[in-house]
């Protein structure tokens, strides 16, 4: 290749902006990368993390060639091997694992590195070979399966309304969601409703950069997010603002909903979240007299023990005021249930039924595992009860394959490391889960060293293990065009010839978009309102562990990391500084702490380390630190992921980040 080319492709990231880009190549290496003017949503705008995605792809840390441990399990000690020494010894353990003890003792472990439908985990990365081998179900539950569980069993689907119209609406809550952070090309729709007249409220327990940005900020106790709904909606029937004509024709459920409201006055909701009682009458006030009220409340607000009963109540807001009927208003938390591919995991592939191993529960769920196969994701990192999966990590009777581009935490315990493609070097298709629009990345160069694309790497294993599967062997393009194929309407007229020419294509819906105005995809057609008592579940938070670990630990997403992706930069590393814990000036003066202290945050299952932030952003009894660390580059060699039990929450088997207890102590 030689010359200047554009390409254009896609952000493959766990944000639900998808960005697409463009990728300038001179002389066959990229040299520039920036966003795409020309798409609606995104408008040309990367953030301040993929900005240094070419810098990170070229970095000097980077893994190039296959390689097998030579130390302890944990030392991170290698040596490089070749592809054909590689996948023959996998070969050699993946039969050996499967005679001895059957296909299900192999667990391949995919996280959300890459949200790519042919790389990564929205679609179907290696699952035909699995079931072909007879290996064990994933199910990805890490990020938002609490708040889609919530969410399907009021509206029938996670789906909501489409982002754009958030231009619309003139009230927006932010429930949960700091989207100058993650997320920020939301804000630009944010900002032409707040021109137009909009009123911005924050519901947070952090005040966060969007909280900032906001006309109101309420700094909600952690976990309570479904009784301040009840309480809102108490105001809104004291005001006789519920839509009639909607509950009537598009609800059911309503009138045994309605009780639970009645017994949730605002004063009683006051004491449940910290908030002031007249704060929350104002806003109730506020959300019965204005149409369209538009509601982002995404992944965070759901990671605690309530989180699927919080945003199933939450969902039942813009039914009882009707906002469903209204472009503009309703409640945004993820497109995905919009995007309607051929998603075939070919299970037809399988000899019989296997079990599911739960994502969350790896600390706990790998006893009876042989073999660990990783890619997409970096468990010591990023998943609960961190410690106890570094115990799991180091048995010797493991076999633990890790498909990687960096020396991540979770590489340190590999016996086999693969090199992995990065999004400028392969090809995928895409769709972010904060708008509607599809995106094709063009692989715009060649992969240095010998790393291989996810795809490509199960093709040649699949082929060393003398596999004759036909599927298993499809291109890149193939699966495109497989996945384009379900016939749905919202796909008509998008081919992967079209994809590749133009870029990005909006799926085939209306603009402006009402998904729920004419009702919804439930067996009834209509919103199903929770039943009584359970339409508020306490977190964790509220339990009487609290005597001994009185402060509840959020972790936020942090500005400068995603996940545990860009962790290892150096730039953004400078930039992010020492991992820090707010605390709030009432629990610094009762601990005599001071701020720039380091202090170990500790419950029962672990502790890290982190400097002392005293800051009003939030509340007495509430601390907050980021994550997204890698711990070996952390004091301590410990993230908050140390401190987070792996605990179910009440649908979905959500995980439980933001539901811990902890106490705060000087270190020694």
């Amino acid at each position: 290749m030689s010359g200047e080319l554009r390409l254009t492709g896609a952000c493959p990231l766990d944000c639900p902006d998808g960005c697409s880009w463009i990728v300038t190549v001179q002389d066959g290496k990229a040299v520039k990368l920036r966003g795409n003017p020309d798409h609606p949503y995104t408008r040309g705008a990367l953030c301040v993390k993929v900005n240094r995605y070419l810098e990170h792809s070229q970095a000097p840390d980077r893994i190039l060639h296959p390689m097998r441990r030579t130390g302890p399990k944990g030392s991170g000690q290698f040596e490089r091997i070749t592809w054909d020494q590689a996948l023959e010894e996998i070969s050699v353990r993946l039969r050996a694992i499967v005679d001895e003890h059957g296909g299900e003792a192999i667990w391949p472990y995919l996280g959300t590195g890459t949200l790519g439908y042919l790389q990564g985990c929205e679609g179907i990365a290696g699952r035909r070979f699995w079931n072909v081998l007879g290996a064990s179900k994933h199910w990805l539950n890490i990020c938002s399966s609490a708040g889609s569980s919530g969410l399907n069993r009021t509206n029938g689907t996670p789906a909501g309304m489409d982002p754009e119209n958030f231009a619309q609406a003139r009230l927006i809550l932010l429930w949960g969601t700091n989207p100058l952070t993650s997320g920020h090309h939301l804000w630009k729709f944010i900002q032409d409703a707040k021109a137009a007249g909009a009123y911005v409220v924050a519901i947070d327990p952090i005040r966060t950069r969007t909280a900032d940005q906001a006309d109101e900020h309420l700094p909600i106790r952690p976990g309570t997010d479904a009784a301040l709904a009840l309480g809102l909606l108490n105001v809104v029937l004291a005001e006789n603002a519920q839509d009639e004509e909607f509950l009537a024709e598009h609800t059911e459920g309503w009138e045994q909903f309605r009780e639970e409201i009645l017994r949730h006055p605002v004063e009683t909701v006051a004491g449940i979240t910290g908030l002031p009682a007249e704060d929350i009458h104002r806003l109730g006030t506020r959300l019965a007299h204005t149409r369209p009220t538009a509601i982002r409340a995404t992944q965070g607000l759901q990671r605690h023990q309530g989180g699927g009963t919080a945003m199933r109540t939450i969902a039942a807001i813009p039914g009882v005021t009707g906002d469903w009927r209204h472009p503009g208003g309703g409640v945004s938390y993820s497109t995905s249930g919009h995007v309607h591919l051929n998603i075939d995991r070919r299970d037809d592939l399988l000899a019989k039924p296997v079990r599911t191993l739960v994502m969350t529960k790896l600390a706990s769920q790998l006893d009876s595992v042989k073999c660990l196969w990783v890619y997409a994701a970096n468990p010591v990192g990023s998943s609960p009860d961190a410690n106890a999966i570094r115990r799991q990590l180091s048995r010797e009777d493991l076999f633990t394959v890790v498909m990687e581009q960096f020396p991540t935490d979770t590489v340190d315990y590999a016996d086999i490391v693969l090199p992995a493609t990065m999004q400028t070097e392969h090809h995928d298709l895409h769709a972010g889960y904060g708008h509607l629009y599809l995106a094709w990345n063009e692989a715009a160069v060649e992969p240095p060293g010998e790393c291989l694309s996810t795809t490509e790497t199960f093709r040649r294993l699949a082929a060393h293990m003398g596999m004759t599967e036909p599927s298993l062997f499809d291109s890149d393009l193939e699966l495109a065009e497989q996945l384009l194929s379900s016939g749905h309407p919202s796909l008509e007229g998008i081919t992967l010839d079209r994809l590749r020419k133009e870029g990005w294509v909006r799926m085939n819906y209306p603009k402006p978009f009402a998904p729920f105005a004419e009702g919804f995809p439930t067996r009834s057609g209509r919103l199903r309102f929770p039943p009584p008592d359970k339409a508020y579940v306490p977190s964790h938070t509220a339990s009487a562990e609290r005597s001994r670990y009185p402060l509840a630990l959020v972790t936020p997403a942090p500005h400068m990391f995603l996940n545990t992706t860009f962790g290892n930069n150096a730039e953004l590393r400078r930039r992010a500084k020492d991992p820090v814990v707010l605390v709030n000036p009432a629990d610094a003066a009762a601990r005599g702490l001071v701020s720039g202290q380091r202090v170990r945050v500790h419950n029962a299952g672990g502790e890290f380390l982190a400097d002392v932030e005293i800051s009003d952003r939030v509340s007495a009894g509430v601390v907050a630190s980021p994550k997204g660390r890698w711990p070996k580059l952390s004091p301590g060699s410990a993230n908050p992921n140390a401190v987070v039990a792996e605990r179910d929450g009440d649908m979905g088997m959500g995980p439980g980040f933001h539901d811990n207890l902890v106490e705060l102590s000087p270190c020694s």
